[in-house]
This record gives structure tokens, sequence and C-alpha cells, in this order.
């Protein structure tokens, strides 16, 4: 690890992302601009990645960089198992703040189901996780899903604008669950059954 004499640099060694990157190759760029996923209000943001000798850190997100609207309420962090998908689903109220950074990849699809947006219907399929490692905030609407493509379990952090069933979790949950519908227009291919 090489540290500056300037306060705030560091300077990460090559190719510290994660010693199984699947996709990743010297020169690429870090994450795909928020151009390359065509459904309205959905962001993307390149997270980097600070490694030195003792371990690494990715900021996840900043109050001042994320619209008041859209502030994490709550935070969780969940392990998926290669093959598996999680989704199908969409939130009525929520929007969702996912970080994908590893250690493994994940395919993200997305639908735009909102009938009044320019985007309805528009279907996006992206790679983020440990070769491109993003933060994705999906609105309300539009249904997301997504599969660990990689070879090992992989890890996704959430920070949702909104608290899991309310306050005391009191209130009906936020989800429709297209996962458990066979004849939803939003499905995934997957040897695994993963509805729980």
């Amino acid at each position: 690890m090489v540290f500056s004499t300037k306060p705030g640099f560091l300077q990460p060694p090559a190719l510290a992302i994660f010693p199984k990157a699947v996709n990743w190759r010297p020169g690429k760029e870090p994450c795909m601009s928020k151009e390359t996923i065509e459904i309205k209000d959905v962001t993307v943001k390149s997270l980097r990645k600070h490694a030195d000798d003792r371990g690494w850190l990715f900021e996840l997100y900043r109050e001042d960089e994320l619209p008041e609207a859209v502030h994490p309420v709550m935070a969780y962090i969940s392990q998926t198992l290669p093959g598996i998908v999680r989704g199908p689903h969409e939130h009525h109220d929520q929007t969702d703040y996912f970080a994908f950074i590893g250690p493994s990849d994940f395919e993200l699809t997305l639908w735009d189901a909102r009938s009044d947006s320019p985007t309805f219907r528009t279907k996006s399929k992206n790679v983020f996780g440990a070769s491109n490692p993003c933060a994705i905030t999906i609105p309300p609407g539009v249904v997301h899903a997504y599969k660990n493509i990689g070879d090992q379990p992989g890890w996704v952090f959430n920070g949702p604008n909104r608290l899991y069933a309310g306050r005391g979790k009191q209130d009906p949950v936020d989800e429709i669950r297209h996962e458990l519908d066979e004849s939803s227009p939003y499905r995934i291919e997957t040897d695994i059954h993963n509805a729980a």
C-alpha cells in the first residue's frame, strides 16, 4: 500500500478489488454510467474501494449526495448464495438504495411497471458487484430482482427510505412479491427456487 504525503490521499495497490473478481481487467471503467440504465429515476453511482494492508473500505452513501426524499431510514445487509435469485418484487412507496460490492457479482434486472413513466415497460439487465461495485437507487414501481452469478456467496447492502413494516413493525409490508406469482410477466429464469 502506498500512502501519499497529501492529506486524505490513498493510492490502492493494483487489482486490490477482490481476489476472485470475475470480469475486472486493467483499464475497465469502474461502474457503468447511469445513462446505461434506461429507466427513469433509477440512478447508478460508482463505489470506490479504499484498500491498504489492514483491509478495505467502501463509502456506501453520503447524506449530502442523495436527495432528501431517498435518505435511508434503516439499513441491512444480505448474503445470497451462488445461483440464487432474490425477487422480483416492487414497492408502492419505498425507494431501495442497493450497494453491490462483492465478493461475488450479481445480475440486476429491472422492469419499469409505472404506467405514467416515459420508460414504462422498459427492461434493464446489468452486472454489479465485485467486478463493478456500484450503488443503485430504485424508485417505487420499478420491479427488481438480482441473481448471484458468481461462484461464491455475495453481499448486498440496502438502505431503504422506509422502515420495513413501519414503526414497531406494525404496518403492512410495502411489497408486491412477483416471485410468488407463476403468471407474472416479471420472471427470472433459475433452476433454484428462492421464494420465501
